[in-house]
């Protein structure tokens, strides 16, 4: 019997391979990314201290858009994490693709943020 490959269990192996390597510090957190069918999540974490120092989502109340799933939404939670980060003083981060494909929704998360001011 074949089994069906499931995209999400694929998407966690990925993810787990890339956090062995991927940490945030103090000095330089971690920009974190997950992507849902209808919402797209930011958060920037100090992996040291265990802390989310900011956080954005297409459910903010700062978030104005009808729609939450596609690229605008997501060029708008990259330069709303980038605004949060800002004001709290991090001006460099690593970033974390959640084991996602760097495409699409992810990608446009990441550039809003490079062109708001963050370092990565």
């Amino acid at each position: 019997m074949i089994k069906k490959q499931d995209r999400n269990e694929n998407r966690i192996v990925r993810h787990r391979r890339i956090r062995r390597r991927v940490v945030g510090t103090t000095e330089r957190p971690r920009l974190c990314v997950y992507r849902s069918n209808k919402h797209i999540y930011a958060q920037i974490v100090d992996d040291v201290t265990s802390h989310t120092l900011a956080a954005a989502s297409t459910l903010d109340k700062e978030f104005k858009s009808d729609k939450t799933w596609n690229r605008d939404a997501a060029t708008k939670v990259g330069s709303l994490i980038a605004k949060k980060a800002k004001a709290k003083g991090i001006e460099t981060v690593v970033f974390d693709r959640g084991g996602y494909i760097f495409h699409g929704r992810i990608a446009a998360v990441a550039e809003a943020a490079r062109e708001s001011g963050l370092q990565f």
